[in-house]
């Protein structure tokens, strides 16, 4: 007799942003529900040239280790330029951003699949006027949940290919949203982190054009067994006035946010086609801590621009300083073609970029060390991210040295600082 052939769950591969994890989690429900096997999907990165690079380096490995696979490629970088995976011996199929998200591509690929007629299917995206928010309900570990809310941009930075990736802005309906976060507390979480690609643009494309800042009160007013919400990344020229509201008046929003800045000199951020002056960030930081004296900010700051000379670079190292940043992403510029800014004469030096990220860095670091010293003696909520190390509101590890429940919030004293965390 026999024995059954054993069935292989595809393998998923995730490169870049929350983003994509969370669509990959989608994707993985998707793929079990239609019964594929045998695959390997790479959801691919196209934020950087070297995010490109980076994907184009995964598919070859997972190729070497999974030499009978079929191989899917997705992401933004396959909707941005799907010729250049499809001409690469190692990958099967190329599918867009859209399509990896419909059900009917992955029951396509089920157990009765006999082959592609078409090695790339990606639409336009810039079509597309929905998003699949309602997929999954939140990813992430067992203390936090992600939710997205929003997806695409309607902006068109010169250093950014992301809207050609992610289509224009679209945001999932506050009642989803709502209900898809009072499921997941009954599940047990304890913090629901809202994500998008533009967060500030929700609602934009809604009837009654409700702001970020609504969608924020409705969830705090109608789920009021949600101990901690807290927002990714945002564009604080975006801001509303309810958002403020809650920033001021509800303890439950955490007092932490990522801002979308980019740069600190005010003739590189219109080079860079942003809709903010450094003023506009320093007022904002200031606003927003006279409303939460504990608010503590993260900020993606790009060094090398084209045509940045070390005054313009001298400006962004200042507003570190000026809006007083404590968690610091620095992104070193490299060219990616299709953007108007890889066609700006006076590229600065590779060499030049890299010790001004350096700088940057170390300016961070040194923020970092400022905001810990802050907290001994503190006495801060935690929430457990495993039995020995949580995150404080503002997003601070914590680490115990007695083990605690994973996903409980607890309260704690800070005695003493080792690294980049805090202890208790």
């Amino acid at each position: 007799m026999n024995k059954p052939t054993a069935v292989k769950p595809p393998v998923f591969a995730t490169l870049g942003c929350r983003l994509n994890a969370y669509e990959t989690e989608a994707m993985k429900d998707l793929a079990a529900q239609a019964g594929v096997e045998g695959a390997v999907v790479v959801n691919t990165c196209a934020v950087t040239a070297e995010a490109v690079r980076k994907s184009r380096q995964e598919i070859r490995k997972l190729r070497k280790e999974n030499p009978d696979a079929r191989i899917i490629v997705t992401g933004c970088a396959a909707q941005t330029e799907p010729d250049t995976f499809a001409k690469m011996g190692e990958v099967d199929l190329v599918i867009g951003n859209t399509e990896k998200m419909q059900p009917e591509t992955w029951a396509n690929m089920g157990p009765n699949f006999i082959g592609d007629t078409e090695k790339v299917k990606v639409d336009d995206i810039m079509s597309v006027t929905e998003t699949a928010g309602h997929l999954i309900d939140g990813f992430g570990t067992r203390s936090r949940a992600y939710v997205q809310v929003q997806n695409g941009c309607d902006h068109r930075c010169t250093f950014c290919i992301i809207p050609y990736g992610r289509g224009n802005s679209r945001s999932v309906p506050a009642g989803v949203v709502v209900d898809q976060i009072k499921r997941l507390v009954d599940k047990g979480y304890n913090e629901v982190v809202l994500t998008g690609v533009d967060l500030t643009s929700w609602g934009a494309d809604q009837p009654m054009q409700p702001k970020l800042g609504d969608l924020v009160m409705r969830i705090l007013k109608l789920v009021p067994d949600l101990p901690r919400l807290r927002i990714s990344s945002i564009d604080s020229i975006e801001v509303d006035e309810n958002l403020m509201q809650a920033i001021a008046t509800e303890p439950r929003l955490m007092p932490h946010l990522h801002l979308s800045l980019q740069h600190g000199d005010d003739m590189i951020l219109k080079r860079m086609k942003r809709r903010h002056l450094r003023d506009d960030a320093i007022r904002f930081a200031e606003e927003a801590r006279k409303l939460r004296p504990d608010m503590t900010f993260g900020a993606d700051i790009i060094a090398g621009f084209p045509t940045e000379t070390e005054a313009h670079f001298e400006n962004s190292l200042k507003l570190v300083e000026e809006c007083d940043l404590t968690w610091l992403h620095v992104f070193p510029y490299s060219k990616r073609e299709g953007t108007p800014a890889a066609k700006i004469p006076n590229q600065v030096n590779g060499n030049v970029i890299k010790e001004r990220a350096a700088r940057l860095r170390a300016a961070g670091e040194a923020q970092v060390a400022r905001h810990l010293a802050q907290q001994i003696g503190q006495t801060h909520q935690v929430l457990m991210e495993n039995a020995h190390m949580g995150r404080t509101a503002q997003f601070t590890e914590v680490t115990f040295d007695l083990p605690q429940v994973e996903g409980q919030i607890v309260e704690a004293v800070i005695k003493g600082i080792k690294g980049q965390q805090l202890t208790v």
